[in-house]
């Protein structure tokens, strides 16, 4: 069957009656963190809201008071899961999250409008195409699409749009001979119903269970932001539609304007004074690596020069990095000496290096990690890695004196 979201894309509140409601799980990732929601799955008699499928996401929106979370489509019937139960026979109002349902009206419109050209002008025909959160992607079955071509697409569609073109929207049976002449990627497995087909008047006509705009002046523009390699000899051709262009040209503009107020330059020397500064930062990196090395030499030096050093040498430095501690080590004779250094914030993460005798240093080592709750290996008289925190380097400091003091006793 059509849906009343596929009738009527326009349709944002709808009045239907509660089929059945089973309890189900949803699993969702928040926060790149995967989390397993308990709920209920929800039939409706029909429904406003559209089921993922065709390469378009799923609506949001409510039934009664309860938000829908993700709609599926289960072969002719759409599925909303809902977090608290609905009365099975009771009728209900759904209503649709319209900001929602409309970008991707726009975004998919946008997309059956690209794909027809590209196919029309240069014989590039889509492979696949996904409707992403901030940005949508159309896979170009090309291992290259030249600028100039990007631009004479943009170009094309754009003034499409501005041609007030109408699209409707035409349900055939599935032996319909009309179905043979229009343009399809296949139908999935499990399609039930009649075949849809979206008709750009006179551009293209596409099997789609999508949701439209029903003139191609709703798109307002399309944006081609460029191209990306994809698998397989293929082109991903990168996209804006509607009210994503708005948006992003919104948030350029004050990015702009924030770049002009950081960079005390205008918008047309952005590039030229930001390659400026990564070239003075790379210069003064280098010349900082250099004066961290001869720094290591001399740390070394004045513990060796010291006649009342001990057989523990300490130090810690809020910059550097682990070629710095290396080079202390290397400067120490640590068969003799037990070498702690540390870089970072004092009470905060960091890098430690441990060195000395190669069976003592692997017997200390995991205890050092503990007490700097961090994680690292050794060998070869050298354990090393990261600190979580460096709040305890004075009593890792105490726990290598007693060490040695103790091994030494033992010794004599």
């Amino acid at each position: 069957m059509a849906f009343q979201c596929q009738r009527d894309c326009y349709m944002k509140e709808f009045v239907t009656s509660v089929v059945s409601c089973c309890p189900a799980e949803l699993k969702q990732e928040v926060n790149g963190k995967k989390e397993t929601l308990t709920g209920f799955s929800v039939k409706l008699q029909d429904t406003i809201l559209f089921p993922e499928g065709g390469g378009q996401p799923d609506d949001h929106g409510l039934i009664g008071d309860v938000p829908v979370l993700r709609v599926t489509r289960q072969g002719a019937e759409a599925v909303h899961f809902v977090r608290s139960p609905l009365e099975v026979g009771q009728e209900v109002p759904v209503k649709l999250d319209w900001d929602r349902r409309f970008d991707h009206m726009q975004q998919h419109s946008g997309q059956h409008l690209i794909t027809a050209l590209a196919d029309t002008m240069f014989g590039y025909k889509t492979t696949s195409w996904e409707l992403g959160r901030q940005r949508s992607t159309i896979e170009l079955d090309t291992p290259c699409v030249k600028a100039a071509q990007v631009q004479a697409l943009e170009e094309a569609v754009n003034e499409k749009i501005r041609a007030h073109v109408p699209v409707t929207v035409q349900l055939l049976s599935i032996d319909d001979p009309a179905v043979e002449k229009v343009r399809s990627r296949g139908l999935p497995e499990d399609h039930a119903g009649p075949i849809r087909i979206i008709d750009i008047d006179g551009i293209d006509a596409n099997m789609c269970c999508g949701t439209h705009v029903s003139n191609l002046s709703h798109i307002q523009i399309i944006k081609l932001l460029g191209t990306e390699k994809g698998k397989k000899n293929k082109t991903n051709l990168i996209f804006l539609a509607g009210n994503r262009v708005l948006k992003y040209t919104e948030k350029s503009y004050n990015t702009e304007r924030s770049l002009v107020s950081l960079l005390k330059t205008g918008p047309d020397e952005h590039v030229e004074a930001v390659d400026k500064l990564q070239k003075t930062v790379k210069l003064l990196q280098k010349t900082n690596l250099g004066l961290l090395r001869d720094l290591a030499v001399l740390v070394a030096q004045n513990f060796k020069n010291n006649p009342e050093r001990g057989n523990v040498f300490s130090f810690h430095k809020k910059e550097g990095d682990n070629e710095f501690m290396n080079i202390v080590a290397n400067e120490i004779n640590t068969e003799e000496t037990f070498v702690f250094l540390s870089v970072g914030d004092e009470k905060g993460p960091g890098l430690f290096l441990l060195a000395g005798p190669s069976e003592q240093v692997a017997e200390m080592g995991p205890r050092v990690l503990e007490m700097l709750q961090g994680k690292g290996a050794g060998k070869n008289g050298r354990f090393q890695g990261k600190a979580n925190s460096l709040a305890r380097r004075e009593e890792v400091v105490t726990f290598l004196r007693e060490y040695c003091k103790h091994h030494t006793s033992e010794e004599e």
